[in-house]
């Protein structure tokens, strides 16, 4: 295995031939999507554990989706039921190692929402975790926005670390503590590329976002505002939000397959 460093325009090229590969099974990617994000929801719903098995379950919903991509991108076009058969035999085929990266997953994001709880006592948290209601009260705090800020630059790093290490663990058999190390050096020498590719697809889901909110804004209009219409036109947004989120974790695999050589 070995590192490729790429030029910074190569992020864009991760978005394009993302999409792309994404509307070659677009019903086989939103229907693997709404299927792991079930299965996270389901897990966070067990009392007491269900925080943690819902963040343990993310880097191996991530190697679904990218193996998934994986599939669909090649020469020929693939059936769905193949796109999803790949997503599901990675997942299952390393199930071990998977749980131990997630098991490191749920420590360290813990850690992070641990010491932003320094900042406002755990307020930030208690709203991150447990879903409690977010007043304006307590979100123009200082000690609140300090919380956040802390949580999101300590993320950073965190993000880093795990974004290649499913796809290690999977696909070069790489162990899951190494896995973070090689994802976090291998973000930071093709970070130009990465901030690309963030940026193109901050710049997708504001078009996106703009033409859905006129579409709801449509349906409300001319439906006069009643309670049916409000609610259509907020799964619509919602609907709208979680397809992109497929979109986005298809081309996940592509930042991948450029910046590692297997030989």
């Amino acid at each position: 295995m070995k590192l490729n460093l790429v030029p910074a325009r190569t992020g864009v090229s991760w978005v394009r031939t993302g999409l792309k590969t994404f509307f070659r099974q677009p019903l086989a990617f939103i229907s693997l999507f709404f299927f792991f994000m079930a299965v996270v929801s389901i897990a966070s719903l067990i009392p007491f554990l269900g925080t943690v098995l819902a963040l343990m379950l993310l880097p191996s919903m991530t190697l679904g989706l990218m193996a998934a991509a994986a599939e669909a991108a090649g020469p020929e076009k693939p059936m769905a039921g193949a796109v999803f058969k790949a997503a599901i035999h990675a997942v299952r085929s390393d199930v071990r190692p998977m749980m131990g990266l997630g098991a490191l997953y749920a420590i360290l994001f813990l850690l992070v929402m641990a010491i932003s709880a320094i900042a406002d006592g755990g307020e930030f948290a208690r709203i991150y975790l447990m879903g409690e209601p977010l007043t304006r009260e307590v979100a123009e705090k200082t000690e609140f926005q300090v919380a956040v800020w802390i949580a999101m630059g300590l993320y950073l790093p965190l993000s880093l670390a795990f974004w290649h290490a499913p796809a290690l663990v999977h696909w070069h058999r790489v162990p899951p503590a190494k896995s973070l190390f090689f994802s976090f050096v291998a973000c930071f020498k093709n970070f130009g590329a990465l901030s690309l590719f963030g940026l193109a697809w901050f710049g997708v889901f504001i078009g996106v976002g703009i033409v859905l909110s006129i579409v709801a804004s449509l349906m409300v209009a001319v439906g006069g505002g009643d309670g049916g219409t409000t609610a259509a036109s907020g799964a619509v947004m919602l609907g709208g939000a979680l397809v992109m989120a497929a979109m986005f974790f298809t081309s996940t695999w592509f930042t991948f397959r450029d910046s590692f050589n297997p030989n």
